[in-house]
């Protein structure tokens, strides 16, 4: 059976997702060109011998729908032979376009395939898509659950309540993020897997300065009167803070067999492991990222003590939080270089780009196994387990 190898993987710097941020004015399908071009010509590679491209979008909508990743690849000169689909699943649209990849590799349906993502979410606004759906539900689904599902920022403050994260503690957290991204931006940490686009050369929104004093006088993002009275264990804490930012960026990840990466001479960064995808209330919707932890790692044969380094999506503080509660997990080793919180979240790509941060943070720190997991909308979650190489 195929090993399947990531042999690069590179991303730019995350944008603020806003009129004002540095890649407001990139048409998301010329985001997504940058990387798999910076891709191409960090490994030298033909193009005309990758077998598929395969990207993760959130929102397809406008630019970023119809199969937006086509369009994208021929932007960035790859011969017209090279096909490419688009997947959703969610916030971890590209971590499955990973795991379909790498999967495709092993199966032998694929020698050299790319998994890419991408969002631009200040062009293309989250629910862009749904716009005039007059019922996006249907009725056997709003029978299951007639008191009706919540956003994302509720499932947060559901999480936080259900396992006692306190305000402080996700503020405490969310200033971890900041630092350990603004130490590893000074250190070079990020410079080997960033590809500059549009004068940006390093993460747009991490922030220093800030302290729990200047954190604390922020106003709940979620408050609502009705919500308050269905939910009466919601404390409030979920803030702008400690919450991700809206984010554009793309990222692109070659793999193949490893038999074709030595037939061409390409050194390898990581080995892709072990693949598991899980499922959770809807209600609570961000909490997938524990079984989906505890799968892959039964897969792999592996504990929690074995893993060297962790990459757990910060969608929010207390996402992290009570997967760490519920996993045993040591923080130390989660999110080592900064977080989404810090770094941004720009949902197709981010899959992609929390594996371009993985796998080049192994090396770095000299890790064997990184685990990268991601809470997804609708109680969903990938989890994929890597060798360095």
């Amino acid at each position: 059976m195929p090993e399947a190898v990531i042999v690069d993987a590179v991303r730019t710097p995350i944008g603020k997702g806003k009129p004002d941020g540095a890649l407001h004015g990139v048409n998301a399908v010329d985001l997504l060109a940058h990387s798999l071009d910076a891709l191409l010509r960090r490994t030298a590679l033909d193009p005309a011998l990758v077998d598929d491209v395969i990207g993760g979008i959130v929102t397809q909508h406008g630019e970023q729908a119809a199969n937006m990743t086509r369009r994208a690849l021929l932007a960035a000169g790859f011969p017209e032979s090279v096909p490419a689909t688009t997947v959703d699943r969610q916030c971890g649209s590209s971590q499955q376009a990973v795991h379909f990849a790498a999967q495709g590799v092993i199966a032998g349906a694929y020698d050299i395939v790319v998994a890419a993502g991408v969002e631009s979410m200040g062009r293309v606004p989250m629910g862009a898509n749904l716009a005039g759906a007059a019922d996006a539900f249907g009725e056997g689904f709003a029978k299951r659950y007639p008191g009706g599902l919540v956003g994302q920022g509720i499932a947060a403050e559901l999480i936080a309540a259900r396992w006692g994260i306190s305000r402080q503690r996700m503020d405490e957290f969310a200033l971890t993020s900041h630092a350990r991204a603004a130490e590893a931006t000074r250190r070079g940490a990020f410079d080997g897997q960033l590809a500059p686009i549009n004068g940006l050369t390093a993460d747009e929104g991490i922030r220093e300065g800030s302290t729990l004093d200047t954190l604390a006088v922020l106003r709940p993002a979620y408050y609502d009167e009705a919500t308050a009275a269905r939910f009466p264990q919601i404390t409030w804490d979920v803030t702008a803070a400690n919450a991700s930012p809206l984010s554009d960026g793309s990222a692109a990840v070659l793999i193949m067999s490893a038999e074709r990466a030595a037939e061409l001479g390409l050194r390898p960064l990581a080995r892709l492991h072990s693949f598991a995808v899980a499922a959770d209330d809807p209600l609570f919707m961000l909490t997938a990222v524990i079984p989906a932890t505890r799968r892959v790692l039964e897969r792999a044969g592996l504990t929690m003590d074995d893993i060297d380094m962790f990459e757990i999506n910060e969608a929010f503080a207390s996402v992290v939080l009570a997967w760490a509660a519920e996993t045993g997990a040591d923080l130390d080793r989660v999110n080592v270089n900064g977080g989404a919180i810090a770094i941004g979240h720009p949902l197709g790509a981010s899959g992609t780009r929390l594996m371009t941060t993985l796998v080049h943070g192994l090396h770095e720190h000299g890790g064997r196994y990184g685990l990268q997991a991601m809470c997804e909308a609708g109680g969903l979650s990938n989890a994929t387990i890597v060798e360095r190489l």
